[in-house]
């Protein structure tokens, strides 16, 4: 299942990963998973990484801007050596840096 390959890419991350929490990530990402592109994140892209500090760091886990922006370029570093960066675990380590993975 899709799932567990979402869940199973966030583990690289974050061993103790909660699957219901991924779960949600996915539900709010819905349709930009469907297609590859979509569901990666091109970190060299600054428009694509204003997008999620915007759309996910302020819109949905309702913390400042540049917190968010903070937030997304420790993600991009931290994923760095991964030349796909699944949307959902990017989204997911943003959560969590934030200490907002409880609010999801």
């Amino acid at each position: 299942t899709f799932m567990a390959d979402y869940l199973a890419d966030v583990k690289k991350y974050d061993a103790g990963a909660d699957a219901a929490v991924v779960d949600k990530i996915v539900k709010h990402l819905g349709i930009a998973l469907r297609n590859r592109d979509s569901s990666l994140v091109a970190a060299s892209d600054k428009a694509e990484l204003d997008r999620v500090r915007d759309s996910w760091g302020v819109k949905k886990l309702g913390v400042d801007a540049a917190a968010a922006e903070a937030a997304v370029a420790k993600v991009a570093k931290t994923m760095a050596a991964d030349h796909s960066k699944g949307r959902v675990t990017f989204y997911y380590l943003v959560a969590k840096e934030l200490n907002k993975l409880a609010t999801l």
